[in-house]
């Protein structure tokens, strides 16, 4: 599966700040919080679905696989999302593993593997 996702009773606002402070935990710092809904609005469009999102990086571990594989490049920093679906509000991410199997380079799914359990735990511990 290409995604990772889990539900939560709190509201958006209450899972993104959960998040950044689980995130902090794992060394992984918040690069941007970009309310997506709104900069739809303000360009005119009529969407309002609450959804947010946070774009994630550990500088360490974003040296180690851009040092082997520049491609990595493209889908870093890392994005998890807070987003209202109907009456539940949802964390979820790409998942890296996922990612890094389109470079085709088995050197780095060790580290897409550590990280994506990282994430995920900081996704759980949110919800």
């Amino acid at each position: 599966m290409f995604n990772y996702t889990v539900e939560t009773a709190k509201s958006k606002d209450e899972a993104v700040r959960a998040l950044e402070e689980n995130l902090k935990e794992e060394k992984f710092g918040v690069l941007w919080n970009f309310d997506l809904t709104a900069k739809l609005q303000e360009k005119g469009e009529d969407f309002d679905t609450p959804f947010t999102v946070l774009e994630v990086c550990n500088p360490q571990e974003a040296n180690k696989v851009l040092s082997e594989e520049l491609l990595v490049g493209y889908f870093l920093p890392c994005k998890i999302v807070v987003y209202e679906d109907g009456d539940t509000t949802k964390i979820g991410m790409p998942r890296p593993t996922a990612l890094i199997d389109m470079v085709e380079n088995d050197k780095l799914k060790a580290i897409a593997e550590d990280i994506e359990q990282r994430l995920k735990t900081c996704i759980d511990r949110s919800a």
